[in-house]
């Protein structure tokens, strides 16, 4: 069985969807099969890999509503290895619409439960927000990577989100864990960033992976063109962590990896911004 593993963070803007995308396209490059489920109504994770919003007509929000399966809407990517589940906005009014479904915060659950077989990895990028939909993917899942930016803010809400783990874990899923914790837009030349990172690591120790995603504008450009960070610029400091990020998650997992993580983890070199080749993509602020 393929392992289902959320991206979570109630703060916006941290890189949530930024990590979903090009995590999942770097397992690909590593040989892995992935599906990614877009469980956030902005639809950031769809537009980022080219899906625009006249193609999504039928999407995740209606198979959480009981129209279809979610096998049936399983879309193949322009990347080799990953297929995708879109998103749309109509997904706002879905915790409205389930507020009496006695099942509303499973129903995620038995349509990941059908597929995963046909994946190594199956990623569901969460909205940023706690409320139903996040619940749902947290009750489908096995695993949790918070992507977190290195400010004090982030730190506040990370014990929130823990908690609603913690709740998770009692009533939902008891199998659910942290796979880890992943700084993102990361600054070397800030001493804050510095000092968040000392005490996330000294508090949650082996939790918090060793890759860090550094401020990078190619990140920033890539989903104006709906595709990964590797289609974009793979030479890119950007691509870079999240190869090694790919590779220290699959190191976690007991996979094979084509590199050391050790030696990759400490991409921290933050690239000049430059000449921009496109506007960042507009309505969710992830790494731009």
């Amino acid at each position: 069985m393929g392992k289902a593993v959320s991206l979570a963070n109630q703060k916006g803007g941290v890189g949530k969807t930024t990590t979903a995308v090009n995590l999942a396209a770097a397992l690909c490059k590593k040989g892995q099969s992935v599906l990614l489920i877009d469980l956030d109504p902005q639809g950031n994770a769809s537009s980022g890999l080219g899906f625009d919003s006249s193609m999504r007509e039928v999407n995740i929000y209606n198979v959480l509503i009981g129209q279809i399966d979610l096998a049936d809407i399983i879309r193949p990517t322009s990347v080799s290895g990953l297929d995708m589940v879109l998103s749309s906005s109509d997904l706002y009014g879905a915790e409205v619409e389930l507020v009496n479904d006695y099942s509303r915060s499973t129903k995620l659950r038995r349509h990941v439960h059908a597929v995963r077989g046909r994946y190594d990895f199956v990623l569901i990028d969460c909205p940023p927000s706690l409320g139903l939909l996040t619940v749902n993917a947290l009750a489908a899942s096995d695993s949790l990577v918070v992507p977190l930016q290195a400010e004090y803010y982030a730190m506040e809400g990370l014990s929130q989100l823990m908690r609603t783990v913690g709740l998770i874990q009692a009533g939902l899923n008891p199998n659910l864990k942290v796979e880890g914790i992943l700084l993102t837009m990361f600054d070397v030349r800030n001493n804050l960033c510095h000092q968040v990172e000392n005490e996330i690591r000294n508090y949650f120790g082996r939790q918090v992976f060793r890759t860090k995603i550094p401020r990078n504008v190619r990140l920033s450009e890539c989903p104006s063109f709906g595709v990964p960070i590797f289609d974009y610029d793979p030479t890119s400091k950007g691509a870079q962590s999240y190869q090694a990020l790919a590779d220290e998650f699959l190191a976690r997992n007991g996979a094979p990896v084509e590199s050391d993580a050790e030696t990759k983890g400490d991409i921290q070199e933050n690239e000049g911004s430059g000449p921009s080749r496109a506007m960042p993509e507009q309505g969710d602020s992830e790494h731009g």
